[in-house]
Order: structure tokens, then sequence, then C-alpha cells
């Protein structure tokens, strides 16, 4: 009779944890949400300082227009590539 051991004779007292794939999914939905909310935070700064800086010189502001909207649409492609991601880890992969 040969006796076999069970171990190697190390004592491993970590537990292996495996995780449904479903709800890693769903997680990492949830964590490319965070970009949507980095979008909102983005376009408000924006519109905040272009709005503090025209009040202070009005005439100026006409010409910070166009950075205005590049910097909005900018950080909305940001905030529209975020939910792409989102939604590819849901329903896609």
């Amino acid at each position: 009779m040969q006796f076999i051991p069970a171990t190697d004779g190390r004592f491993n007292l970590e537990k292996e944890f495996l995780m449904d794939p479903t709800a890693a999914k769903y997680i990492g939905a949830g964590l490319a949400c965070f970009g949507m909310g980095g979008a909102g935070v983005g376009v408000g700064v924006i519109f905040g300082n272009y709005l503090a800086a025209s009040i202070r010189n009005p005439s100026a502001a006409q010409g910070q227009f166009g950075n205005l909207i590049f910097g909005f649409a900018i950080t909305e492609a940001l905030g529209i590539f975020s939910l792409l991601i989102a939604l590819l880890l849901l329903f896609g992969l």
C-alpha cells in the first residue's frame, strides 16, 4: 500500500475564491460607469469656469466660446466612451 500525501507538505491556510463571470461583468460595467460621472463633473467645471471668466471679461467671452464647445465635446466623448465600454461588458463579451 502506497501513501499519497494530499498536500506537498506545506500548510496552505488560504482559500481559493472563484468569482462568477457574470458577477465580474456587472462589477466591470459598474466601474466603467464612473467615467460618465466624471464627464458630468467635467462639463460642470468647464461651463462654470467659462461663466466666471465671461463675467470678469465680457469682451473676451465670444473669443473663448470655441474653446468651450471643444472642451464640452471632448468631455462628452469620454463619457460616451465609458458608456460604450459598459455596454460592451454587459452585452458584447
